[in-house]
């Protein structure tokens, strides 16, 4: 087969199984969407059952590039605070070839009105649950030699703002550690790497979107003057799920709009 035949097949994921853990919304749904666009049979997992069929459906409806195929998409409900859940959902699943966490929350508040409870919640659905999934998938993964996970991170790992202390350790925590897993995991062929997105509009931002001047000084704040859209990120993740990115592991892909290239930032009232 030519060169020219191996590049034009480089994003496709015909046959690939993937796992996309909080595809029932937002950058999950899209992500599931851009990966059965690319041929990939997908498992929409989420804690929102009813959203997860809603996400596989959307995918399933999604209409073939001409001379391709669309890839399937199953929902699964999984709760991924439940350690038991994972590991017998990891086991259901079978191998895997790509498994993208999605999941995540954040309380915007400063860290003197921050409770115990709040930060628990916060890691527990930022990290642990990363954490638990890779130890639940990447075994089998090593065992095949081969595998990708990716990991949403934020800008927040990096330049942060008052109100985003738990949020932005944990996803720093996060991005060092996908990088120690594919340090582990890197001989035995299986990428880890995490997508830092910014300013996004999903669900995860209602609270900045209902303030006009927060919103308005976010959007300015980036290179490109406005918010990203939910399938703006869902390139990046097929690209490093898909063969164009078999050398690419431990890194932080940001899909920013070029706010941390440009350092915007905005003190909000909290």
């Amino acid at each position: 087969m030519d060169q020219v035949t191996e590049y034009a097949k480089l994003f496709r994921l015909d046959g690939r199984r993937v796992a996309v853990v909080g595809g029932a919304g937002g950058i999950g749904r899209e992500a599931v969407r851009a990966l059965a666009a690319h041929g990939a049979e997908v498992i929409v997992a989420d804690v929102d059952a009813a959203g997860a069929f809603s996400a596989a459906e959307a995918a399933a409806a999604e209409t073939p590039a001409p001379g391709s195929r669309t890839g399937t998409a199953t929902a699964f409900p999984l709760d991924v605070l439940d350690g038991d859940a994972v590991r017998d959902a990891a086991a259901r699943w079978g191998a895997l070839d790509g498994l993208v966490v999605t999941v995540g929350v954040n309380v915007r508040k400063r860290i003197t009105d921050y409770t115990a409870a709040e930060f628990d919640r916060v890691v527990a659905l930022n990290l642990r649950a990363v954490f638990t999934l890779v130890q639940a998938v990447a075994p089998g993964m090593a065992e095949r030699g081969r595998g990708s996970v990716v990991g949403l991170a934020s800008m927040r790992a990096f330049q942060v703002e008052p109100g985003q202390s738990v949020y932005a350790a944990s996803k720093a925590g996060l991005v060092q550690f996908l990088r120690t897993a594919a340090a582990e995991w890197g001989p035995r062929g299986v990428r880890f790497n995490a997508v830092a997105p910014g300013v996004v509009r999903t669900p995860l931002t209602d609270q900045i979107a209902a303030d006009p001047q927060w919103y308005d000084a976010y959007a300015q704040a980036s290179a490109l003057r406005r918010w990203a859209r939910a399938d703006e990120i869902a390139g990046a993740v097929a690209y490093l799920v898909s063969d164009a990115s078999t050398f690419v592991t431990g890194s932080v892909l940001a899909v920013d709009g070029g706010w941390t290239a440009v350092d915007g930032r905005y003190e909000p009232s909290l």
